[in-house]
């Protein structure tokens, strides 16, 4: 079953590039898109607004967060046109994407720190 809101060979991926600093890896996703985020809902500038969904959709991307890379698109191409119009209804989606992003992010954390190997001590 295809998951529209994550890339699961994308995290595959980097859980084997990234090994022990996986999980760190993920908790620096989503801090960092919190920040974005906040960036987002607290902004008028089209300029801002561009720059933050522009990089927001790229660590997304690079994430393998498909669905809120393609809504951050959606917000960096109206913010670059300057059509304000429904900027809110759509950080408003992008909000709530994230929040089931988040949650799938925070179960994969623990899944990955619940397989690790156990260090010994001898």
């Amino acid at each position: 079953m295809v998951d529209p809101h994550l890339d699961r060979n994308v995290l595959s991926a980097l859980q084997e590039v990234m090994e022990d600093e996986y999980p760190t890896l993920l908790d620096t996703f989503l801090a960092d898109s919190e920040e974005r985020l906040n960036l987002l809902r607290n902004t008028d500038d089209a300029a801002q607004l561009m720059e933050t969904a522009h990089s927001f959709k790229g660590s997304s991307s690079n994430m393998g967060a498909i669905r809120l890379a393609e809504l951050c698109h959606r917000l960096e191409q109206q913010a670059k046109n300057k059509s304000l119009v429904d900027i809110k209804q759509l950080v408003g989606e992008i909000d709530r994407e994230f929040a089931i992003v988040r949650h799938l992010y925070e179960a994969e954390r623990q899944r990955a720190l619940a397989t690790k190997p156990a260090v010994r001590r001898y």
